[in-house]
């Protein structure tokens, strides 16, 4: 029922389209960009959504407010204190290992803003997880999410890295001013 109904919302009342050839993965972290705009996640649930599946996300924790917090958890949300130097790479890390099911949905550039030095934990938490990482686009100009391609870290992180920024430069951001691809190494 529920993929019935986000996939209505995504296709019917939303009008936009998927492109998808990686397999339905029991465990993957999930590289969405480019991320330029706070709809992103509510448009991604939906296509997620609108495939069966089902991810979590992590989001700065002062999102987490009542009544929002309720919401943001129930669709998957995973609070974040940033001012902490916690390690979320082992956190996040030894939830894959304890899960028998995980996607964990992270969007490299850490903001909505352009930011050419993207944050590689989305690459340190599947390396540690060993699990690998499905690298899904976003285009508000063709309006289609597109998850084509995945990779298992190697950790070689200037390799892979620059894999990852190439499979993402021809995607349009919400606003395309707000995504960078950096350099690639």
């Amino acid at each position: 029922m529920k993929k019935a109904v986000y996939s209505f919302i995504y296709h019917r009342i939303l009008g936009w389209q998927t492109n998808v050839t990686v397999p339905n993965l029991p465990k993957c972290v999930i590289c969405a960009a480019p991320h330029t705009t706070n709809f992103d996640l509510f448009l991604g649930k939906l296509f997620y959504g609108s495939l069966g599946r089902k991810a979590s996300f992590m989001m700065k924790k002062e999102w987490f407010f009542f009544p929002l917090g309720i919401f943001f958890r129930a669709i998957g949300g995973i609070p974040v204190d940033r001012s902490k130097k916690t390690s979320l790479v082992e956190q996040m890390a030894t939830r894959f290992i304890s899960s028998q099911e995980f996607h964990l949905a992270i969007t490299p550039e850490g903001t909505r803003k352009a930011n050419p030095e993207w944050k590689k934990g989305f690459y340190y938490i599947a390396l540690k997880a060993n699990v690998p990482i499905v690298l899904i686009g976003i285009d508000y100009e063709k309006k289609i999410i597109t998850a084509t391609k995945y990779i298992i870290p190697s950790g070689n992180i200037k390799e892979d890295m620059r894999e990852i920024k190439m499979y993402f430069k021809d995607f349009k951001g919400k606003y395309p001013e707000n995504f960078v691809l950096g350099d690639f190494e």
